[in-house]
């Protein structure tokens, strides 16, 4: 591996902000970020390759109003560069966030959004044992709709 993975640290933003402008039509306020960074700094990871900001992945928990003890993380934005993707960096940005859902916030299932034409990104996401539990309508601005994909996770 020729890069590391790090909590995000708000001297972060301007290059985080960047890197979602660039790689994903959704865009977030510096407030959005920032508030996911307060509630949830250790679900807010960026990776590193020779000391500059490449990927990021920023990520909460939930409660459901039925089942409020159920944790479920979800996988808020998730974006690596166009030059220094191939490389695994998306990979193990969600790796280690998904670990930290289940070892700190005791999550037991993780959930995301995406795009159905992003076939790279879903050929990740079931990889990694995301599997396609519905689909939303329009989800995008745009109009196209999106994949929510649900992953279980073990028990900790």
């Amino acid at each position: 591996m020729d890069f590391k993975l790090r909590d995000f640290r708000p001297e972060d933003l301007e290059r985080v902000i960047f890197i979602n402008r660039a790689c994903l039509p959704e865009n977030y306020s510096r407030g959005f970020f920032l508030s996911l960074h307060k509630s949830y700094p250790d679900l807010f990871l960026v990776a590193e390759r020779d000391g500059e900001v490449v990927g990021y992945i920023m990520c909460r928990i939930e409660g459901t109003i039925w089942r409020p003890r159920l944790k479920r993380g979800h996988v808020i934005s998730i974006a690596v560069l166009p030059e220094h993707r191939r490389k695994g960096i998306a990979t193990a940005l969600l790796k280690e966030a998904l670990s930290r859902m289940a070892e700190r916030y005791g999550a037991s299932e993780c959930y995301l959004e995406v795009r159905v034409s992003n076939t790279p990104a879903i050929r990740l996401y079931e990889k990694l044992g995301f599997k396609k539990t519905d689909v939303v309508p329009r989800y995008y601005l745009d109009g196209e709709d999106a994949y929510i994909m649900t992953k279980v996770m073990a028990p900790q």
